[in-house]
């Protein structure tokens, strides 16, 4: 009888699942406690940094994401630690100059990070091509990702010509990337077995959000065309807009000649750490369970949580149904881009201008640079009338070249201006910060002797609060505070408060 083929498994407990679960404000010290149990599992990989983290550690957890990241590197001192890396976006919310992407790929492997999982919201391979060389020039292993959608335009064969493309750039392995949970069981199947019978020798690994309900079959077809890898949540952090639990993907392949050959012992204890932690974020969790209307929205898990968690601060948790079916109709006139950083973003955020303000009467800055092609190309046509409004606020002129080509070297003038600012030590980490948040930087520089802060709560102290706050009567009914946004119109920048209706 053949031996059963093994199935690595990429722990997400770290970095994705708490993002998507608690809008990304699990503290260091909530985790390091569980390290030494994830360290000795058995998982391929540990995903630990990148996406959301790094933003949430200096806007919200007064903490230094480097700091974060050698600690994982001293605690997780067996295992491959694996980051979320936005292409040339890098970890924020524009394109960077190939410099920066230089400099930002170089720091980060010589902190401790191993895999580079390289993304683009638009899945255009011009914004991968830098950053993969860059990971592959610091010794690091350059995971190429394609980014999972649907729309009537994207096919099999599309998906498998990008996986040639990331190939052609140098990726060690590819990664299949659905952020949304929309990855049903056949497409599963039909992608990963096509890629596979074209380059069999390359790895595969599969990532797939929750929120759906479907995708712990997803992951088994996928394992049936041939994944060599999936990633999954510990079971405590699993579920709703996060993820299928490492407990479950184990147990679903006994006999069936596959194996995912972890320490359950272990997995146990790190369940039982999380299970301790987990309430005390319960301000931050999101209400999403499963949603199959998912499929029709395409928002992914971190983005509905955070979503929702903005919406219900500023009182319009009311209007969240309306934008939710808004999104695809903004979607589609963007070309039908993949939702995830930072396209999730400038789509979701357009739905909510066009739900509180009117279709496109104000289009946000980011939203008019996506229809005029400074985020990349899209796989179909922007709608024309939406291009012109673009143009018209902002004077500028659609472009077809790489973004990227049009930035010049900014390194030397980051260094300079990072090092203007009082607290900032001037380590190449410290200017990286700066630059990927310039706005936020400050703040946390001028902060960061006080200490990390953890934001979560004892349940039982949170429950006092609220009954507080109810008994006051703050908690009568939801606030109508105005929502603040920035707007460009003609190049000049504009602060303009909704209030919602």
């Amino acid at each position: 009888m053949s031996q059963p083929r093994q199935i690595g498994v990429t722990e997400l407990a770290l970095r994705d699942a708490h993002q998507s679960l608690m809008a990304t404000r699990m503290a260091l010290e909530d985790m390091v406690d569980a390290c030494a149990d994830i360290d000795a599992a058995g998982y391929w990989s540990v995903e630990c940094w990148g996406g959301a983290t790094f933003d949430a550690c200096i806007r919200f957890l007064n903490e230094d994401p480097w700091e974060r990241l050698r600690t994982f590197r001293r605690l997780l001192p067996n295992s491959r630690l694996q980051m979320l890396l936005r292409g040339q976006n890098l970890l924020g919310y524009r394109h960077y100059g190939d410099d920066v992407v230089d400099h930002f790929v170089a720091k980060a492997a010589e902190n401790g990070m191993d895999v580079f999982r390289v993304f683009d919201a638009l899945n255009d391979p011009r914004n991968l091509a830098h950053s993969m060389a860059a990971v592959k020039r610091a010794g690091a292993h350059a995971q190429g990702t394609i980014c999972y959608t649907t729309s009537p335009l994207h096919t099999v064969e599309g998906y498998v010509q990008l996986a040639r493309d990331l190939k052609d750039m140098g990726a060690d392995s590819l990664a299949l990337k659905d952020m949304a949970a929309l990855l049903k069981p056949q497409p599963a199947y039909d992608i990963v077995k096509a890629i596979k019978d074209e380059m069999p020798d390359m790895q595969v690994n599969v990532h797939c959000h929750a929120t759906t309900g479907v995708t712990l079959v997803s992951l088994m077809k996928a394992i049936e065309g041939g994944a060599d890898v999936v990633d999954t949540a510990i079971s405590s952090m699993s579920l709703g807009p996060g993820h299928n639990p490492t407990e479950s993907l184990q147990e679903m392949l006994e006999g069936t000649g596959y194996v995912a050959d972890l320490d359950k012992a272990l997995l146990n204890n790190i369940k039982q750490h999380f299970a301790k932690v987990r309430p005390r974020y319960s301000q931050f969790m999101s209400s999403y369970t499963v949603d199959t209307d998912i499929f029709d929205s395409q928002i992914p898990g971190g983005m509905i949580s955070n979503m929702e968690s903005q919406l219900k601060q500023q009182g319009a948790g009311d209007k969240m149904r309306e934008v939710l079916e808004e999104v695809p109709r903004v979607r589609a006139d963007a070309g039908f881009p993949p939702l995830v950083t930072p396209s999730s973003q400038i789509v979701g955020t357009q739905a909510v201008f066009n739900v509180l303000m009117g279709r496109y009467k104000v289009l946000t800055a980011e939203f008019a640079d996506l229809m005029l092609g400074y985020y990349g190309l899209t796989i179909g046509e922007m709608n024309p009338e939406v291009v012109q409004k673009a143009k018209a606020q902002t004077g500028k002129e659609p472009i077809t070249c790489r973004p990227a080509d049009l930035i010049e070297p900014e390194w030397d003038a980051l260094d300079a201006a990072a090092k203007q600012v009082k607290g900032c030590d001037g380590s190449d980490e410290d200017i990286l910060t700066y630059a990927m948040f310039p706005k936020v930087a400050p703040g946390f520089f001028e902060a960061r002797p006080q200490g990390p802060k953890n934001v979560g709560q004892d349940p039982a102290e949170l429950a006092a609060e609220q009954a507080a706050a109810a008994a006051s009567g703050a908690g009568s009914g939801p606030l109508r505070t105005p929502i603040n946004y920035e707007i460009t119109i003609n190049g000049k920048k504009h602060r303009v408060a909704v209030k919602p209706a």
